[in-house]
């Protein structure tokens, strides 16, 4: 599970509790169908009228992606990959790694790797594996541009879910006990509205990209190893080039990782 947003949605709820508990405001205030009607239909409405049902046959996909944790390779395991394929390839040759692709897991690698050992140029899989990052960031970026236009949508919703409330409030304009109640509901679709969009649906989105662009640099590594094997580049500066990708920091944590792995293989 995607523990940061489930206790990001849990901490959001628990603000808005807090913040009715000190100020003495009844819970019953969210005994408002009307309000909730008008700001989920509503939001509803305004995706369906924004995108086709194209891009939209994969919500639950991404509900799934928000709640649970990727399952990527790790920056670690590109790293050791690659530093052993260029071994194998600088032994017996980049035909010797045809061996090595059922071993492995990810598809993007292992296309990249059939590439090199059917003679491809470093230009044309640059380019072929360059296009298929830049289309997946295309998809990824209009996958977050659903949640993005809902949290745009859904606080204007709560305006106008306030303005039915106002106008069902002059209904009671000659009993002032019922139209300050009925003015008491009228925000609660601005509190729905306002809450749904700034704390779910937009970090919603933000959480998207950050994810897409984790995935981004990790098929960037793995383009950068895989041309570096191609040009029959030395283990050592394959795994030079790869800790350049990070930071001064992870590159530390990585090398060390690195090294222990080395002593416990010479040992």
């Amino acid at each position: 599970m995607e523990l940061t947003t489930i206790l990001g949605c849990i901490v959001g709820v628990i603000a808005v509790v807090g913040a009715m508990i000190f100020k003495k405001i009844s819970f019953t205030v969210f005994l408002n169908p009307a309000a909730f009607f008008v700001i989920f239909v509503g939001t509803v409405a305004t995706i369906l009228n924004s995108f086709p049902g194209k891009n939209l046959k994969n919500i639950g996909t991404l509900f799934k992606i928000l709640f649970t944790k990727q399952k990527l390779i790790s920056e670690e395991e590109i790293i050791k990959l690659m530093i052993g394929l260029a071994l194998e390839a600088r032994k017996e040759g980049l035909l010797a790694l045809e061996g090595k692709l059922e071993t492995i897991d990810d598809a993007f690698i292992k296309k990249g790797l059939r590439m090199v050992i059917d003679g491809m140029t470093e230009e044309d899989i640059s380019d072929i594996l360059g296009v298929e990052i830049s289309a997946m960031q295309e998809r990824h970026e209009l996958n977050a541009s659903i949640f993005s236009s809902a949290g745009m949508y859904a606080p204007t919703l709560g305006v106008l879910g306030a303005v039915f409330g106002l106008i069902a409030a002059m209904g009671h304009i000659n009993d002032t006990a019922l139209m300050s109640e009925a003015i008491a509901a009228a925000f609660i679709a601005t509190i729905l509205g306002i809450f749904t969009g700034y704390v779910l649906w937009n970090p919603f989105a933000k959480k998207l990209k950050v994810k897409s662009q984790t995935e981004v640099q990790l098929k960037s590594m793995a383009v950068e190893g895989i041309l570096s094997i191609q040009s029959g580049d030395s283990p050592v500066i394959v795994q030079e080039k790869l800790l350049s990708m990070l930071s001064e920091t992870d590159q530390a944590k990585m090398l060390n990782e690195l090294n222990q792995g080395n002593q416990s293989n010479q040992g």
